[in-house]
């Protein structure tokens, strides 16, 4: 029995999707959790602690990982279009 094109190509997004967002996801958590513990610790409770250290290692993780992100998107793309072509010429 052959998979439906359409089911296998959303299930190679969303795997996409989910190797692409670890990275950045994981950089927010765990900074998140240290500073976190560090205002628990010192009790300092300022809003901006909690935030600019996420954002500057958001801007890390994407620049760092970035260039592999866009090209894994760039060969789903690719092969999507791909299947789209050669899927054009079948009769339904």
């Amino acid at each position: 029995m052959t998979e439906d094109p359409t089911a296998l190509a959303l299930r190679e997004a969303l795997w996409l999707a989910l190797q692409l967002a670890w990275p950045p996801l994981l950089a927010m958590l765990t900074i998140g959790l240290l500073v976190s513990v560090l205002q628990a610790m010192t009790q300092i409770q300022e809003a901006t602690l909690a935030f600019l250290p996420k954002l500057v290692a958001m801007a890390v993780v994407l620049l760092l990982t970035g260039p592999a992100m866009t090209l894994a998107l760039q060969g789903y793309a690719t092969q999507l279009y791909e299947r789209v072509v050669a899927l054009g010429g079948q009769p339904r």
